[in-house]
Formats: structure tokens, C-alpha cells, sequence
């Protein structure tokens, strides 16, 4: 049996403003503000002598390792990434259809909830965030108001209809 395991598939390519915001945001706040930081306790660190048993230069560099990855990360999804504004494609798409962006008030069992369609790098901006790459976001893009969509999740299938369809930056008040 081998060990190997083929890569998993890039999340989607795009990103609202505010996603985007966060990351460039976390990027500059771990080359500007923590590397610097981790770099100067190593150094510390190193000048106390024996490295070999010495925990806090161990665990330094083993924090510039993971600070430098996540860093290699941001940078290449950044350039890669394709920034959407809901607000400014409005008037060129249905509004009442579901696209990137949108917030949409969905209904299952009588329960109505709101849930924006986000990029995979933003949904866990908010705990009402669903990404366009989860089973009920790949559902739901596209679909217009009155419309039923089928998801299966791991309790099994479950049948959402579309209430209603907002591009406002805040989803509209609450039902």
C-alpha cells in the first residue's frame, strides 16, 4: 500500500473585496510584524550558545518555517486570484438570480436562513459564509427565487427552496 495521495484540487479563483482585504491584511501582518519578531527571539536564541538543546531556538525556527509557508501561500493565491464586486456587476446580471456574492435566504423545514456565497478562502470570515465550492453552494449558484435545490450532506439529502436574493454588503434584515 502506498503512502501517496494526489493533491487536492485548488479552491475557486475568486475573492470579494473584503476577503481580499483580509488577506493582503494577514500577509503584511506576518512579513512586517511577526517574522521580524520570531527572527530577532531565534537570534536570541542562537547567541546563548549550545543550539542543540536550547527549546526556545527550536521552536523559533520551527515558527519561521511556518510563518514562511503560509507566507509562500498567501502570496501565490493572491496573484492568482480574481477579485469580484457583487455591487458593481448589479446592473448587469438578474438580481434575482444567485451568483458569487450574493446573499441568499433559504428554506428548509420552515427555517429561513441567510447565507452569502463566498470564495474558498473567506467563508470562515463569518459563520454565515458558505463557499461556492460546498455542496450547497455549488447548488445554489445560479438558481433564481422560488427555485428548489437537492443537497446531499452526510445526514443525508435535504431540499432547500430560494426565498430571496441580495447583493447589499450586509444581508438584509433578518426574517
Amino acid at each position: 500500500m502506498s503512502r501517496y495521495r494526489p493533491p487536492t484540487p485548488p479552491g475557486s479563483k475568486y475573492i470579494t473585496p473584503a476577503g481580499a482585504e483580509r488577506l493582503r491584511d494577514e500577509l503584511d501582518e506576518l512579513w512586517h510584524e511577526e517574522r521580524p519578531r520570531v527572527t530577532q527571539a531565534v537570534a536570541e536564541a542562537a547567541a546563548q550558545g549550545d543550539r542543540s538543546e536550547n527549546a526556545e531556538y527550536t521552536y523559533g525556527k520551527k515558527r519561521l518555517h511556518e510563518i514562511d509557508r503560509r507566507v509562500r501561500f498567501l502570496r501565490k493565491r493572491l496573484e492568482g486570484m480574481t477579485i469580484v464586486d457583487p455591487q458593481a456587476r448589479l446592473g448587469r446580471r438578474d438580481p434575482t438570480r444567485v451568483y458569487f456574492g450574493a446573499w441568499v435566504q433559504i428554506e428548509s423545514d420552515s427555517d429561513l436562513r441567510w447565507y452569502r456565497l463566498v470564495g474558498p478562502d473567506e467563508f470562515d470570515m463569518a459563520e454565515d459564509y458558505v463557499s461556492m465550492d460546498s455542496p450547497l453552494g455549488r447548488s445554489l449558484l445560479g438558481k433564481r427565487i422560488d427555485d428548489e435545490v437537492q443537497v446531499s450532506l452526510p445526514g443525508g439529502a435535504t431540499t432547500f427552496a430560494v426565498v430571496a436574493v441580495s447583493y447589499a454588503l450586509k444581508p438584509p434584515a433578518r426574517s
